[in-house]
């Protein structure tokens, strides 16, 4: 793991991150795109990443090792009345699963809530997709309900399960 860089993604990253994505989305079906990865230009991926730094509730860390991104999370904070929350996700590429990464994405995840006075950290999470439950659940994170059909691949539907984590607790 010393061979592990957990750091901001800033907008020169956003050619990598196009390609990680789509490295992620051809391995899993937890997530909300496969293979061809999301819809958006390196352009906008930079802007994306730009507005993400520049926000004080939102933040996205990269997984890095030997120059590639092999896991990815991100907080993404509410505005207005629910300045207070935040969205969270986390990927990790295949080839990296069970090894910890995970949770070092997610402690930084946290500590950087902390520090910007994000309180209510949530996320959804496919009801079956075990290990990630795992992650959250040694995090803190509570089963606060589940949406059914969320996914829907082909002709199967996948539920999910609503969790977060109340950081005015601790």
């Amino acid at each position: 793991m010393e061979n592990i860089e957990i750091r901001e993604l800033l907008p020169e990253d956003a050619e990598k991150m196009i390609e990680y994505l789509k490295k992620i989305g051809g391995e899993t079906n937890n997530l909300t795109f496969g293979k061809e990865g999301l819809p958006i230009t390196i352009e906008q991926e930079r802007e994306f990443l730009l507005q993400s730094h520049i926000s004080r509730q939102s933040v996205q860390y990269g997984a890095w090792e030997c120059g590639e991104i092999i896991g990815h999370g991100n907080l993404s904070g509410f505005p207005r009345r629910m300045g207070h929350r935040a969205e969270m996700s986390l990927a990790i590429v295949k080839s990296h699963w069970n090894k910890g990464i995970g949770s070092m994405v997610m402690e930084k995840i946290i500590e950087y809530a902390r520090q910007n006075e994000v309180e209510i950290i949530q996320l959804e999470v496919r009801c079956d997709n075990e290990n990630a439950i795992h992650v959250y659940e040694k995090y803190g994170f509570q089963h606060i309900g589940t949406i059914p059909a969320y996914f829907k691949i082909g002709n199967t539907y996948f539920d999910f399960e609503m969790m977060y984590l109340d950081l005015r607790q601790k």
